[in-house]
């Protein structure tokens, strides 16, 4: 071997013992740092779990407030579905009342050409009377009540007394007053059973029963104007409210 090669190899032999020596030996880490890392480690999972929570808490809360306005949609539905049952009922109620003050006006021009069965009334008890119907076809209805309260008091005995209660059963009937229209009603069948007013009046007197939540009741009215009067209109009408009460 020559001299320069072993001249070469001795550096390069030193250069290799320090080059080993340093990959053997590798800087210690800083405690402290990781530590820290730890550290930032925890955090970063203790915000996600946070993060998840919050959102499953606004996700219940968004849930919960969809339900209530569903709840709240549903119940305005009904409101409104009841509100136009309401509507019409009301307006069957003005329908019937305006068709039998229409029926007693009829009736009383037929029977101001016929010969007279009973004594006339007497002009102020008539005159009384046709205010206050006039009233309640004008659908004044607190002043029907005033008028018809007061010729019942100035004439309890009148000719037009049976069609004074009947009357003003309506006006009560008509505003819900339905103690007050059941009074009235029954007064005209226990003071004048054998009135023209009679079968109307048990017909009114069941369906105002039937507003009270007396159905029992109502159903025994009922089947008893059907009984005494089964060819009156009232009769008829009776038969068919009667297929329309719970059993």
């Amino acid at each position: 071997m020559s001299t320069s090669t072993e001249r070469l190899r001795a550096p390069l032999a030193a250069c290799a013992v320090l080059l080993l020596g340093g990959c053997a030996v590798a800087p210690e880490e800083d405690p402290v740092q990781i530590r820290l890392n730890d550290l930032d480690s925890r955090v970063g999972r203790i915000d996600r779990i946070v993060s998840n929570q919050s959102l499953m808490q606004m996700a219940q809360r968004v849930d919960s407030l969809q339900e209530e306005v569903r709840t709240l949609r549903g119940r305005i539905e009904e409101l409104q579905n009841d509100n136009a049952v309401l509507k019409k009922q009301q307006r069957d109620l003005y329908a019937d009342l305006d068709k039998r003050l229409s029926d007693t006006a009829a009736a009383a021009a037929a029977a101001s050409t016929a010969a007279p069965a009973s004594p006339a009334p007497e002009a102020d008890e008539m005159a009384q009377y046709n205010r206050a119907l006039e009233q309640l076809r004008a659908r004044n209805y607190a002043a029907a009540v005033d008028g018809f309260r007061a010729l019942a008091a100035s004439h309890p005995a009148g000719q037009m007394a049976d069609n004074t209660q009947y009357w003003l059963g309506e006006a009560y009937y008509v505003t819900a007053e339905y103690d007050q229209a059941a009074a009235a009603f029954q007064r005209v069948l226990s003071g004048w059973p054998n009135s023209r007013k009679a079968p109307d009046a048990m017909l009114k007197l069941g369906y105002t029963q039937i507003e009270q939540n007396k159905l029992a009741a109502a159903r025994a009215t009922l089947q008893q104007l059907v009984a005494k009067f089964p060819d009156s209109d009232a009769a008829r009408l009776s038969a068919e409210r009667l297929t329309k009460l719970p059993k």
